[in-house]
């Protein structure tokens, strides 16, 4: 391939090597600083509702069951949209879906600040799930097409910091801004935010330079996710998404009204308990590190099993508790989560399946568990209280773990084996 791909808005660039960008070059660097960019500002916009959960249902006059619904129905939506997302970005590109994905999802953010209704709000954040999804969904395959093989693992750990870069300002930014605006302030900046990320995005990533643009059929739309799950291993690591994404998302959607409620009676200091959430920044890396020492399943379980401490921790009637299980409930999510969605790419591009679907199958599970534990949990607080939302969630926990452990062991067989150095 002699073409050089240009970086948009900016004059064409040196051409890519064939083996992909390397650790320290302008279009590595220009990538990572673009996708965590938008990593960022799409997991911002996707929960920053998750704090403001008191609010809005205070404000909607709906309960907080069903004030869970604002979250729930926008990863529903990225679900369903995850199944198209992988062969439309074949079709028309990666970085082209990236781009529209961020723009769009920026202007119906903006637009939800002023829904006037609880089911326009509801409508606003659907649609902004279903714009969400072009990110996430292509963003890992794009690295495993455009890195140079001995990068994949940094360059997936950056791009996941990035996420939780995101999480973190959806979490601890809205409480502030709430405050001195409302719920609709948080929604304007976070909105703003969108777009900007959106044109750094579309200034900074390069155009691939080793894409091949594949016909778009109704069939591949259809069954291009189901096609990935009959890779036993890929299928396995999507109930891993499932149930370690729905225990984390669950927790941390119910612990806002238990911390509202006695005995604790927080109120607007609720937004405080989350600032366990930033450790999770640093975590892929270190995720990263354990694996190359330890295995990628072994640091996978271990990853899934802190997540399983975190929930025991925050059982007790103490705030320093609570912090403390959520501090290590996100270390051992993002731990899990930073390896196991690599994995599922790494592991259909080995077995000549494709990367994308295989992306948007973990996907699909990973937000299907969030849209439904997020929402079955916030009912469990309603009618059972905290003793039944940590009852639930060591239940996913469990699954999840379980889950990790036959993913480990099926793709230890030696016909495995092919091509697993580099991401290890």
């Amino acid at each position: 391939m002699t073409a050089a791909p240009e970086l948009s808005g900016s004059p064409r660039s040196a051409v890519a090597p064939l083996e992909g960008h390397r650790p320290g070059s302008r279009a590595y660097r220009r990538t990572l600083l673009g996708l965590m960019a938008g990593g960022l500002a799409n997991f911002s916009l996707l929960y920053y509702v998750q704090p403001l959960l008191p609010q809005v249902a205070a404000h909607y006059d709906v309960s907080a069951g069903a004030s869970a619904q604002v979250l729930s129905v926008t990863t529903a939506a990225m679900a369903v949209a995850l199944l198209a997302v992988g062969p439309v970005a074949d079709r028309f590109g990666r970085v082209e879906v990236m781009r529209w994905s961020l723009l769009a999802s920026g202007v119906l953010g903006l637009a939800s600040a002023f829904a006037p209704t609880w089911g326009s709000l509801l409508v606003l954040r659907g649609l902004a799930g279903v714009a969400l999804a072009g990110l996430p969904a292509v963003a890992l395959a794009y690295l495993r097409e455009e890195m140079h093989p001995g990068a994949h693992a940094r360059a997936n750990a950056a791009y996941i910091a990035g996420t939780a870069v995101g999480g973190a300002v959806g979490r601890l930014v809205p409480g502030p801004l709430a405050a001195i605006g409302g719920w609709p302030l948080a929604t304007e900046v976070l909105g703003v935010t969108t777009l900007l990320a959106a044109g750094a995005l579309w200034v900074l990533v390069p155009r691939p330079a080793r894409f091949t643009p594949r016909p778009l059929r109704l069939a591949s739309v259809v069954t291009g996710t189901a096609s990935a799950l009959r890779d036993p291993v890929v299928a396995l690591l999507c109930a891993v998404g499932f149930a370690s994404m729905g225990t984390f998302v669950g927790v941390y959607n119910a612990v806002a009204f238990r911390l509202e409620a006695p005995p604790f009676s927080l109120g607007s200091a609720v937004t405080l308990v989350y600032l366990a959430y930033p450790v999770g920044i640093v975590t892929p890396s270190v995720a990263q590190l354990l694996a190359r020492r330890r295995g990628r399943g072994t640091a996978v379980v271990v990853g899934l099993l802190l997540l399983a401490a975190g929930v025991a921790l925050t059982a007790p009637p103490s705030v320093t508790t609570v912090v403390l299980g959520l501090g290590v409930l996100t270390v051992g999510f993002f731990c899990a989560h930073s390896l196991v969605s690599g994995w599922a790419v790494d592991r259909a591009h080995r077995q000549g399946r494709g990367t994308a679907q295989a992306s948007s199958a973990y996907l699909f599970a990973y937000y299907v568990g969030s849209a439904v534990m997020g929402a079955v949990t916030t009912h469990v607080w309603d009618g059972a209280g905290w003793g039944g939302v940590v009852a639930v969630s060591t239940a996913t926990s469990a699954v999840a773990v379980a889950a990790a452990a036959g993913a480990a062991r099926l793709d230890r067989r030696p016909a495995a084996q092919r091509g697993l150095v580099a991401d290890r």
